[in-house]
């Protein structure tokens, strides 16, 4: 009878492992769709310009807009997983994502593509919180540095295989959709997620009654629209009194906000943002870090491509994989930063990361100062690998520093923090695309032969302002924890396993329990 119950209960453990594996390889797969979905367009823009005679401020608007309402919706979507389950409004972000990608590639025009990221970047905003949050409630403390390591591995490699599969995309012009297709491939890979995750994702929601904050939502989304909105446009409209008073009034609404999460906390305890996370000191310079760093990638893929493409006329498959040794770099260093590199060295790393990314792109700046328009891919490999390295150094253990010491009870509301963060630093840096790119550029008196020269100069001066941010980037860097507490608890579970496998006990049976572990049998807060 001891023989059968003890296989019953191995096997019962063998399953539910299997199942927040399945579950964790499904989040992935839509972290990592959201995330080429962001960098795909970029390689298509030129392609989108032609076909629908699109300007240079429906071009920004068709990048930034999907960033600003995915900035602007992600505490919400985050908070709103806390509250409904985070389970269920995973399955409403990837249901509504795949709908919104579907309206994207048949858009009719520029207002109607524009609308449909919009919609896009909505949608993500209820589903991409979830993934961190699902990791964090499903994943014992000592396993969660693991998995947050494949998680930023994703992220590099999303963020940088999206102008490769978009310029195979676009070049093969599938069914002559021309660039459409970077949009409709997400209908089958969200069609899988949605059915896929109903059935391997365990629900999770806060341990305690909290309440949508819709004051707090206002606030929030106001402030982020008054600062990146007249940003984005500004150039364009040829920067208005109006926008100048309201990027300069945006600090005031996010100040009314903070004030009122506090009263919030003190009323009824549901604020939309927990203030208290700010206390710990990993997070709030884990947030810092993530919004500086958002900056970088807002500003740095969307010039890149504009250069290649427009100003030294490549095709889009020509610029796609100009951009290998760059994926390549990221992945390769994010698996060794996390597995080798951060256990011993902790915040040393990030930094190591912050200076080779520099280094890297100084180097391209001088690349393309010496060969100007005659430059080839080759020539571009050294500066992209070693910036690739840097970039894989912070990408992959930063999630862990962030959400290594947050209370599980906030996972959700941490997680729509850490993606709004990173999303409102790539909203502004697509808006400085307008001061530091095209600020740089007089289309209107451009002739065509002066075009190659003169986006080689403006790409030029946006990656001073690269290097500029990720000096910025180092020293925030200081503030983190010298070592992620995540490794640390890691080593103590190893050697609690340690002599329950010698006496015969299975690794998943002798894992040891803690008071706010996720994913025990007996937590109330998940539910099948």
């Amino acid at each position: 009878m001891t023989s059968f119950t003890t296989r019953t209960s191995r096997t019962t453990a063998e399953a539910a492992d299997r199942r927040r594996w399945l579950a964790l390889a499904i989040v992935m797969t839509a972290a990592f769709m959201d995330l080429v979905d962001v960098t795909i367009v970029n390689i298509a823009i030129p392609s989108i310009e032609r076909d629908l005679s699109a300007s240079f401020g429906a071009i920004q608007w068709i990048t930034a807009g999907y960033a600003l309402a995915f900035a602007a919706g992600l505490i919400t979507g985050g908070r709103l997983g806390d509250i409904y389950g985070r389970k269920r409004l995973f399955l409403v972000g990837i249901a509504g994502f795949t709908v919104a990608s579907a309206l994207c590639g048949f858009a009719a025009g520029p207002e109607m593509l524009v609308a449909s990221r919009l919609l896009q970047g909505a949608m993500a905003a209820m589903m991409v919180p979830q993934v961190l949050a699902i990791i964090h409630v499903t994943f014992p403390a000592h396993e969660r540095g693991k998995v947050f390591g494949m998680f930023g591995a994703v992220v590099g490699l999303g963020a940088v295989s999206g102008p490769l599969l978009g310029a195979l995309l676009t070049q093969w012009n599938l069914f002559g959709l021309e660039w459409r297709p970077i949009f409709l491939i997400n209908l089958p890979v969200g069609i899988a997620g949605l059915i896929l995750g109903r059935k391997y994702i365990i629900e999770s929601r806060a341990d305690r009654q909290v309440r949508l904050d819709l004051v707090g939502v206002a606030l929030v989304t106001l402030g982020l629209l008054m600062l990146i909105y007249p940003l984005t446009r500004g150039r364009e409209l040829d920067w208005p009194l109006w926008g100048h008073v309201c990027m300069l009034a945006s600090p005031l609404v996010f100040a009314v906000f903070v004030a009122y999460e506090r009263y919030k906390t003190r009323k009824d305890g549901s604020p939309l943002v927990e203030l208290s996370l700010f206390r710990v000191k990993s997070f709030a310079a884990g947030i810092a870090v993530q919004l500086t760093f958002g900056v970088v990638m807002g500003v740095f893929f969307l010039v890149w491509t504009l250069y290649m493409q427009i100003g030294l006329g490549w095709t889009p498959l020509k610029a796609g994989l100009t951009g290998v040794p760059f994926s390549i770099a990221v992945s390769a260093a994010a698996g060794v930063s996390v597995q080798k590199l951060v256990p011993r060295f902790g915040r040393k790393v990030l930094q190591a990361g912050a200076l080779t990314m520099a280094a890297g792109v100084l180097l391209y700046i001088w690349e393309a100062g010496r060969y100007g328009t005659g430059i080839e891919p080759w020539q571009m490999a050294a500066p992209l690998v070693v910036m690739g390295v840097g970039m894989g150094l912070i990408v992959a253990p930063l999630t862990d520093a962030v959400l290594s010491e947050v209370p599980r009870e906030h996972a959700g509301s941490a997680s729509g923090l850490i993606n709004t963060t990173g999303q409102m630093g790539t909203a502004l840096g697509l808006g400085l695309v307008s001061v530091v790119f095209f600020g740089v550029i007089d289309e209107e008196r451009l002739a065509p032969r002066e075009v190659g020269a003169a986006f080689a100069d403006a790409f030029q001066s946006s990656l001073w302002w690269v290097v500029a941010v990720l000096v910025v980037i180092f020293a925030v860097m200081f503030a983190l924890p010298r070592r992620p507490r995540q490794h640390l608890e890691g080593a103590a579970a190893e050697g609690a396993e340690a002599p329950a496998q010698s006496a015969g006990v299975p690794a998943q049976a002798g894992e040891p329990t803690k008071a706010g572990d996720p994913a025990q049998a007996g937590d109330p807060a998940l539910t099948p």
